[in-house]
C-alpha cells in the first residue's frame, strides 16, 4: 500500500465523524467544514484531522513499513472441546467445519408458542393456507402480484389482541400472509391516536405480544405499524409540544422508536392528515410542520432500525379530485415528493379511495377509473414507483378486483390489501 493510499483512507475515515446532535446548542469539540446548504441539525467533526492522518501513515510507513512488519494479529483462543467444554453443555461436542449445521439433525430447540401459551405452535394451518388461496381475497392476491406489485396485508389486531383472540386472528390473518407475493402484515393503524388501547403499557404489551405471535407463526414477514405523532411537527416551539403532549399522551415519539429499535416493527407509517389543521394555534404553516417532522425523524434515526413511511389521503375529495394540472402538481410536490426529498420517509402510501361515514366515496380517480389531472400526474412519478403505496380493499372495489389492480399498478409499486 502507497502512502497515498493511505493518507486517503485516513482522510476518508476523518470524515465520517458527522454526527447529528441532539440538539443545536452540542457544538463539536475539533469542528470541521461543511459544505454550504447543510442542514442546521448536521454538525461536524474530526476523527482524525488531515494533519494527523498525515502521521499516522507515516508511523506505519516509516522505515521502509517496518512497523507494518512487526505488526501481526492478535492471537486468537482455539479449543477443540477436549478438555474445558462443560458436561451437558449444548452442541455434540464435535469439531464441525464452516457450513456445518450446530447440531445433527433432528436435535433443534421446540418450535416456538403462540403468546397465550395454549394454542401449541404457532405454525398457519397448511389446509387454512389453501383455502385462503381459493378465497375472494387469496384470488387479489394473486391478481395482485401479476401486476408487479408488492402486497401487504392491512389489518387491526388490537381488538383481537384485547379480547384475548389473539392466537385465532393470527391464523386467520396468518393464512392470507402466508400466499406467494406477500412480504407482511401491518396488523394496527392509527395505533394510539384511537380509543382502543388506553395507556401506554397497554401498548406496549399488544404490539410486543402481537408481534411475538406474528413471528413465530410467519417467519420472514415484515411487520408494520400505523400512527400519527403531531408533537414531531412543532419545531422549535415548546408551547407547541406541552400542548400536542397533553392533548395526545399516548402519541409519545419515543414509544414508537422503541417498537423500531426493539425489532418488534419493521415499518412504522406516520400519518400526514393533521398537518393543516393541527397547528394553527402556533402559526405553524403545513409546509413547516411536515419539515420539523422529518428533521426529528432523520436525528432519531429511526431508518437505521427500520422503514419509515408517510401516508396521506390529501388528493382524494368527494367523488373524486377537482384539481387541476397545477394544482395537483403543487399537491403531489408538498406531500409526495417532499417527503421523500427529506431522506426520512422511504416510501409514502396515498390513499386513493375510501369511504365516510356518511356513505360518501372518495377518490383521486373519477367513477369507474375515469382519469383526471391528478392521475395523469401521478403516472409521471415513474422514477420513484415502487415508493409508492395504495390500500385497496377487495370488498368494496370501484369495477372489480383485477380491474382495479390494473390501474392503480400504473401508479404504484406496493399496495396494502385491507382484511378483517
Amino acid at each position: 500500500m502507497t502512502k497515498r493510499k493511505i493518507l486517503t483512507a485516513g482522510l476518508a475515515l476523518a470524515l465520517l465523524g458527522i454526527v447529528a446532535p441532539t440538539s443545536a446548542q452540542a457544538q463539536p469539540a475539533r469542528p470541521c467544514d461543511l459544505p454550504p446548504g447543510t442542514p442546521s441539525y448536521v454538525v461536524c467533526t474530526w476523527l482524525a484531522t488531515p494533519e494527523e492522518a498525515a502521521a499516522i501513515a507515516d508511523f506505519w510507513l516509516g522505515n521502509d513499513g517496518q512497523n507494518l512488519i512487526d505488526a501481526s494479529p492478535y492471537p486468537g483462543v482455539m479449543s477443540d472441546c477436549t478438555t474445558d467444554c462443560a458436561p451437558g453443555a449444548e452442541g455434540d461436542g464435535q469439531p464441525h467445519d464452516d457450513g456445518d449445521p450446530d447440531v445433527p439433525p433432528g436435535e433443534v430447540d421446540d418450535p416456538p408458542k403462540c403468546v397465550d401459551g395454549t394454542s401449541g405452535t404457532c405454525a398457519i394451518d397448511p389446509a387454512a393456507i389453501a383455502k385462503a388461496a381459493a378465497s375472494a381475497q387469496g384470488q387479489t392476491i394473486k391478481s395482485v402480484a401479476e401486476h408487479g406489485m408488492r402486497v401487504w396485508i392491512d389489518t387491526e389486531l388490537a381488538d383481537d389482541w384485547k379480547a384475548g383472540k389473539l392466537a385465532e386472528a393470527v391464523q386467520r390473518v396468518g393464512a392470507l400472509a402466508a400466499q406467494p407475493g406477500v412480504v407482511g402484515i401491518r396488523f394496527t393503524s392509527q395505533l394510539g391516536y384511537n380509543q382502543t388501547l388506553a395507556t401506554t403499557e397497554e401498548i406496549e404489551k399488544f404490539v410486543g405480544e402481537t408481534s411475538a405471535a406474528l413471528r413465530a407463526a410467519l417467519p420472514g414477514k415484515k411487520l408494520a405499524a400505523h400512527t400519527v405523532l403531531p408533537v414531531l411537527g412543532c419545531g422549535s416551539s415548546d408551547v407547541c409540544k406541552s400542548e400536542l403532549t397533553k392533548k395526545y399522551p399516548l402519541l409519545n415519539p419515543d414509544t414508537f422508536g422503541g417498537f423500531l429499535s426493539r425489532g418488534q416493527i419493521d415499518q412504522l407509517g406516520l400519518d400526514n392528515g393533521h398537518l393543516a389543521t393541527e397547528y394553527t394555534a402556533w402559526n405553524i404553516e403545513a409546509a413547516d410542520a411536515q419539515r420539523n417532522q422529518w428533521i426529528e425523524v432523520r436525528a432519531k434515526a429511526w431508518d437505521s432500525y427500520g422503514h419509515i413511511a408517510a401516508e396521506d389521503a390529501v388528493l382524494t375529495a368527494p367523488g373524486s379530485s377537482q384539481l387541476t394540472e397545477d394544482q395537483a402538481t403543487k399537491a403531489i410536490t408538498d406531500r409526495v415528493v417532499a417527503p421523500l426529498q427529506a431522506d426520512a420517509a422511504e416510501s409514502v402510501v396515498l390513499w386513493t379511495r375510501w369511504q365516510a361515514g356518511d356513505g360518501t366515496v372518495h377518490r383521486v380517480l373519477g367513477e369507474k377509473l375515469a382519469d383526471n389531472a391528478t392521475w395523469g400526474q401521478l403516472r409521471k412519478l415513474a422514477a420513484v414507483k415502487p415508493r409508492l403505496a395504495t390500500i385497496y380493499d377487495p370488498a368494496t372495489p370501484e369495477v372489480d378486483a383485477a380491474t382495479d389492480l390494473k390501474k392503480l399498478a400504473e401508479v404504484f409499486g406496493q399496495v396494502y390489501l385491507r382484511s378483517e
